[in-house]
């Protein structure tokens, strides 16, 4: 199986999840704003550093799932970002499906651009790397919080979430392929 192809399998489960629960719960997540969601993504980071340093956990929902969590966070992040505030907290689930789609179509198009350019080092990397990689981003967001959203010369708040998605997404497929952690 090739990268894109590993990569829209990972990501199979993370949509399913995300339709789902938006079938059962709405778009409640509407109402959070930047540092709500990437307290969220904190979260779920932090549980599996936790649980990479402990070695062991006591709640049955595993690594994968966290990642995949994170995924779907960063997504509503970027969804946020696109949405003024001041709009109808519902989405239809058709638009929140076309949304989604969007987002993943342009994680996967940066994640294509950069493996050529990186060479897929991503694949020597460990998950505990990925872990850490994911809470420097989101220390990066709140930095840029902190600045009104003023950056001199770096990234924006959404090349930040699309790298969690990547990240994400990478520890996914190594997962997959047995590469648990270095």
């Amino acid at each position: 199986m090739n990268t894109a192809e590993q990569y829209d399998e990972a990501i199979k489960n993370c949509r399913n999840v995300f339709l789902k629960k938006t079938a059962d719960y709405g778009t409640s997540w509407r109402v959070y704003r930047t540092i709500s969601v990437v307290d969220q993504i904190y979260i779920k980071a932090k549980r599996i550093r936790t649980i990479q340093e402990k070695l062991q956990q006591k709640i049955d929902d595993g690594i994968v799932s966290e990642f995949e969590g994170i995924f779907n966070y960063a997504i509503i992040g970027l969804i946020q970002l696109d949405i003024d505030n001041d709009e109808l907290e519902q989405l239809p689930v058709d638009e929140v499906q076309k949304r989604y789609d969007q987002k993943v179509f342009s994680a996967k198009q940066l994640m294509s651009n950069k493996n050529h350019d990186y060479g897929e080092a991503w694949r020597e990397m460990s998950q505990e790397s990925f872990v850490d990689l994911i809470l420097a981003k989101l220390l990066r967001i709140k930095q840029i919080i902190s600045n009104k959203g003023v950056t001199i010369i770096s990234e924006g708040i959404d090349a930040n979430y699309f790298d969690m998605m990547n990240y994400a997404v990478f520890a996914l497929i190594l997962i997959k392929e047995g590469k648990h952690s270095e």
